[in-house]
């Protein structure tokens, strides 16, 4: 009964501080008004929001489709003017634009101390000083001494040769090296199975391995899969010595190092490549089978970076955030967007980005605190969590710190809609959010994936960014379209760039027609000169996805949208998530999922469809933290995660939750899951379970799963 007092009088002071504060920010916004709207402009930004942003430029009863509006920006004509089509070119020519300029920088690891936790277990961690920078004119001259260096190991102009490293400096480095003396680089995940990796090794014949010093030890195994590996350059660590006994005969390891030093004594001179010439083979995450390699022109990157060069807003003054891996075409395409705009890219790990990473000493500042980067890549996962991390410290402030953070969330969003800044409650309310990523940070550029309307929206609201979503796939050099730096919504992934046009052909099958009202919908298929010539060794395979038309190679992307009256469009669907249920309702698995992942319960999620059934069933990978307050909740007793996924009374209130988030999501009643299985193992690329961008493998989810889908399906 006291309790219940307490929490009543805590309730009703709350209310009526939530009163007072409403009323004092409606007085400063009478006052601030007139101020804010001569400043501000607000129908300025909402009239750029609505513009048009591509046409209609072909229609059947098929088809439709759209082309950009916008000309070539200033960075596009300067490209042509030059005539810079190649990679090889393009650094050459921004070296000698941007020559001293910082390009390329790697944060100093000092040394690896003993940490003791308040639990008493004792973790290593770096102590970090300062980034030290490499220039535009020296990455140039690096990657001219690393070409030469790999041709007096015997490569010759048009072998191909694998990285296989994390993102760093030198992964840079020796791909433009590649490029000048062109070798088509190959790109692997360093976090794919064995298997795929030597898959991607052996079909693409390569003898010559660039990989680090962490990974190294990996082809102690890997030279027994991939037989005909004859030199495995490796990229040095900064403390330890690398340790390079236990190797096959026949196999020289070399340090990226000396790579260099023998490539500044050489005068051999560069066999630059032509803009059709193969600058990448990538291979493709595999999230429906074995990966698939990529072919890559020059003629494609060059494309791409006119086209983000046209649509991305970039500044004199921005430093990027390099982390993604970049053997990932969008992160890959993203810093050489930096590298020609004169950029400076700092980069970093998801183990020492910000104060809190777990190789950061107590105390000491993460990489973001350090480089305060204005710009910075991301997927929808990661943005995910921050948004779920948000939360969960908001909800662990207090009553009171809760109700201030709503309000405040609600007052910035409403002021937002109608085309203002909202600064002061950004400086007090939202800063320390802000201060994450290091203070400085405008622009996030969001891909791999559609990010959900919700997260979108309080990523952009609490962190104080614009977050800029695309959508592109590996085939099309990671370009198709854009947001447009004014476009206010969310949910959506722009409109076309420059680079390419998008036709929506109708799947009848699925209902999807380019008919319907109000929106046209259909298959995307991409058509430009971003669009690779197809998949190596795969002549099928390319001849069933790829085709010519109108002097265009045109790729069918198997995604479905909707476009919109001002051009741009809504990733709706996707062939291969769809399935059809008893009753005959088709149920998108991947837009189901998208919406589900947003539920506080939820790190990841599998949506699983039986035809014979007339309702789907989850897998849930659920948020530890979120399960133990459940379980005090229903005053179960912590215990191991293990124990509370599979206690029933806990996988009801998972499911229930689910049931609720379905509702606020708005899905139909069939789409809503009827049970759930909570999986207590983390999905890892490890496990096989998603790929390397972290996209389910939904066969091998399903799979591994079949006794608890039948025990779902059954109960």
């Amino acid at each position: 009964m006291i309790v219940e007092e307490k929490q009543e009088m805590e309730g009703f002071w709350i209310a009526g501080a939530i009163r007072a504060i409403q009323a004092i920010s409606y007085v400063c916004d009478l006052l601030t008004f007139p101020v804010y709207l001569v400043l501000q402009r607000p129908w300025e930004k909402r009239k750029k929001s609505r513009r048009v942003k591509a046409k209609l430029v072909s229609k059947d009863e098929n088809s439709v489709t759209y082309r950009s509006v916008d000309s070539p920006g200033e960075m596009h004509v300067a490209m042509k003017k030059r005539k810079v089509e190649t990679l090889d070119e393009m650094l050459l020519w921004v070296a000698q634009v941007h020559n001293s300029k910082r390009c390329l920088g790697t944060r100093q690891i000092l040394a690896e101390e003993d940490e003791l936790q308040p639990n008493g277990r004792v973790f290593k961690k770096y102590k970090m000083g300062d980034y030290k920078w490499k220039t535009f004119s020296e990455v140039e001259r690096l990657a001219a001494s690393f070409g030469r260096g790999l041709r007096n190991l015997g490569m010759r102009s048009g072998r191909n040769v694998v990285i296989f490293a994390e993102t760093r400096a030198e992964w840079m480095i020796a791909a433009h090296g590649c490029f000048k003396q062109n070798f088509p680089i190959v790109t692997i995940y360093a976090t794919l199975g064995d298997e795929a990796i030597a898959h991607g090794i052996n079909e693409t014949e390569v003898d010559t391995v660039i990989t680090s010093h962490d990974l190294l030890p990996k082809f102690k195994r890997l030279l027994e899969l991939a037989p005909k590996i004859k030199t495995v350059i490796f990229m040095e660590d900064q403390l330890k010595p690398t340790n390079t006994s236990g190797y096959k005969d026949g196999v020289t390891l070399v340090p990226f190092s000396d790579v260099i030093k023998t490539g500044n004594t050489l005068k051999i001179g560069p066999s630059p490549p032509k803009a059709d010439d193969t600058a990448i083979i990538m291979y493709t995450s595999g999230s429906t089978g074995i990966p698939k390699g990529v072919l890559l022109s020059h003629k494609n990157i060059i494309a791409t970076l006119k086209a983000y060069c046209d649509v991305v807003e970039i500044r004199s003054d921005d430093v990027f955030l390099g982390y993604l891996p970049l053997a990932h075409v969008f992160e890959l395409l993203a810093e050489s967007v930096c590298l020609l705009s004169g950029v400076p890219i700092g980069y970093s790990t998801p183990l020492t980005m910000i104060d809190s990473s777990s190789k950061i000493q107590r105390g000491s500042k993460g990489d973001a605190s350090v480089l305060h980067p204005t710009c910075l890549t991301a997927v929808p996962l990661i943005l995910d969590r921050i948004s779920k991390g948000i939360n969960e410290n908001v909800k662990r402030g207090g009553p009171f710190k809760q109700a201030i953070f709503n309000f405040a969330y609600e007052y910035k969003l409403k002021w937002l809609k109608r085309g203002y800044e909202t600064p002061l409650c950004d400086k007090y309310v939202f800063g320390a959010a802000k201060q994450v990523l290091g203070g400085r940070a405008r622009l996030i550029l969001s891909g791999g994936a559609p990010l959900s309307p919700d997260t979108h929206c309080q990523i952009k609201l609490c962190l104080c960014v614009t977050v800029t979503q695309g959508y592109g796939l590996t085939e099309t050099t990671s370009c198709a379209t854009v947001m447009d730096t004014y476009d206010r919504s969310t949910g959506r992934a722009g409109a076309p760039t420059t680079a390419c046009d998008i036709k929506l052909v109708s799947w009848e099958e699925a209902g999807y027609r380019v008919t319907d009202k109000p929106y046209p919908r259909g298959e995307v298929i991409i058509g430009g000169d971003n669009v690779s010539a197809g998949y190596y060794k795969l002549k099928d395979k390319t001849s069933e996805d790829f085709y010519q038309e109108c002097g265009k190679q045109w790729f069918k992307t198997g995604d479905i949208a909707e476009v919109h009256p001002d051009g741009c469009i809504k990733i709706i669907d996707r062939k291969k998530d769809l399935v059809k249920l008893q009753l005959g309702e088709y149920v998108s698995l991947g837009k189901v999922e998208a919406e589900l992942k947003t539920c506080p319960a939820v790190e990841n999620i599998c949506i699983y469809g039986d035809a014979s059934k007339h309702y789907t069933v989850a897998l849930v990978v659920p948020n530890p933290r979120h399960l133990e307050e459940l379980a005090e909740n229903l005053g179960l007793r912590p215990s191991s995660l293990e124990e509370l996924c599979n206690n029933p009374e806990i996988e009801k209130a998972v499911l229930q939750e689910l049931v609720e988030q379905s509702k606020k999501c708005k899905l139909e009643k069939f789409e809503i899951p009827g049970a759930v299985k909570l999986c207590a193992e983390q999905w890892s690329p490890d496990m096989g379970l998603v790929t390397a961008a972290f996209k389910l493998k939904r066969k091998a989810v399903q799979e591994r799963y079949q006794h608890e889908i039948n025990r779902m399906y059954a109960s």
